[in-house]
């Protein structure tokens, strides 16, 4: 019996791809995963509207779903006092409204923020793992321990799939050494809008990091995608990676 999983991210409601999402929501249809998980980026700008926008769609797949915030998921920077008293208000609203509890046993999926309001950096786009954040994702790794499939989600690679990447998340090489000694079989990321699926060594212990692609405007080298994920006790792990 298998385990499927669809992972997409950077929906980037305000600048989506309309027909990138008709085709996902064919492709879910179709398949019936067991669940989608979402890392990140639903939104363009953070705004009420683009968000009432993606929970519109979010909430007509027929699947369970779970999310992750992303750097474009907090109030922009000309909504200086937005970002600075109540970055999340719009994303916890729409958690609350999407996300449903996974009722799989095989499964453990644990989120671990990536995005903070604002940094002690000129460029606040990219990843931050921070202490609290990092020790709720282990504790949650700990009480999951028997679980066969333990996925961590977040929004920003902790470490740069492309060698001549700079994402910089700060404290994420730490953390996926943390996480892979605690038992996580992949870290499942966004942001960077195209995918890739690697395995790597931390800390002496492997650890497999998978990206999606975007289903917004926003291409980079790969047009819209999304990946599909299958476990199974006898075959492990496989990811494939389909496009629009």
């Amino acid at each position: 019996m298998s385990l499927v999983l669809f992972h997409v991210s950077d929906l980037h409601f305000g600048y989506e791809d309309r027909a990138a999402l008709e085709w996902f929501m064919a492709e879910v249809e179709r398949d019936q995963p067991a669940a989608v998980l979402c890392t990140g980026d639903l939104t363009m700008r953070g705004t009420a509207r683009e968000f009432a926008l993606a929970r519109d769609w979010l909430t007509a797949l027929p699947v369970p779903v779970t999310l992750e915030p992303g750097n474009h998921d907090v109030p922009y920077y000309w909504y200086p006092l937005a970002r600075a008293f109540h970055p999340w208000r719009h994303y916890d609203a729409l958690a609350a409204t999407v996300e449903s509890d996974l009722a799989l046993p095989d499964l453990a999926v644990v989120p671990l923020r990536t995005v903070a309001a604002a940094q002690w950096r000129l460029n606040w786009s990219k990843g931050r793992v921070g202490n609290r954040d990092l020790d709720e994702a282990l504790n949650d790794l700990e009480r999951h321990r028997a679980r066969p499939l333990k996925l961590v989600t977040c929004h920003h690679p902790l470490v740069d799939a492309d060698p001549e990447g700079s994402g910089s998340t700060r404290g994420g090489k730490r953390a996926l050494a943390a996480l892979a000694r605690a038992g996580a079989d992949a870290v499942l990321s966004g942001h960077v809008h195209d995918p890739f699926d690697l395995m790597v060594e931390a800390d002496g212990f492997p650890i497999r990091l998978i990206g999606a692609g975007t289903l917004s405007q926003r291409l980079r080298a790969t047009r819209p995608s999304y990946n599909r994920l299958e476990w199974s006790a006898e075959g492990g792990l496989k990811v494939c990676q389909r496009t629009a």
